[in-house]
């Protein structure tokens, strides 16, 4: 009995001591799990804020998407504006360049009939110029030639005045002559 005793005694004390010890190992689990717990709550506070600002930059992303659509959308409207104003304006500028080179070719067109005309306008008046000239020249050789007559004839009127001069002066002395005499004759009582 005693041996039994002291066998099962034993066996108590084991238990106990084994007890003891899946005790200790219950409680390192129970800490060990409680750390995990904590730990798996903390990451699931960080996933769920994780998740709050991955929800929050997606949000963000897709206003900032729309937006920078739109800005896409209106730059690329303005520049379709500004491509169909610039589009009409070279246009209009082909056009007027088109109308400048069409009035340039006339006025070169203008200018090379004008020229010819000038050419032929001063190669008309150079001849009526030598024409005219060669006139003149005969024309001052035939008043040379008259001037020469008139002043041969203006001294032989000269030569003409002066012996008429002389013959009216002999005349006048005649008649003062004449006078005298017939005054004489008229006071000779005889010959009244």
């Amino acid at each position: 009995g005693v041996f039994l005793y002291n066998h099962l005694q034993q066996k108590v004390r084991n238990a106990e001591a084994l007890a003891q010890k899946y005790k200790q190992q219950q409680e390192a689990l129970s800490a060990q799990l409680q750390v995990v717990y904590e730990h798996r709550s903390r990451l699931e506070r960080s996933l769920q804020k994780e998740r709050g600002e991955h929800k929050k930059t997606k949000e963000d992303f897709l206003v900032y998407k729309l937006e920078a659509q739109e800005a896409l959308n209106k730059e690329k409207q303005d520049s379709m504006n500004r491509y169909g104003a610039l589009s009409s304006q070279h246009k209009i500028l082909k056009n007027q360049h088109d109308d400048v080179k069409k009035q340039l070719l006339d006025l070169q067109l203008q200018h090379n009939s004008l020229k010819l005309e000038h050419r032929k306008s001063l190669e008309t008046h150079s001849q009526k110029f030598a024409q005219l000239q060669q006139e003149k020249d005969s024309e001052v050789t035939n008043l040379q030639d008259t001037v020469l007559k008139l002043r041969e004839e203006s001294k032989l009127l000269r030569k003409a005045h002066q012996e008429v001069h002389s013959q009216l002066l002999n005349a006048q002395a005649q008649m003062e002559e004449f006078r005298q005499l017939k005054e004489a004759l008229q006071k000779m009582p005889g010959l009244r």
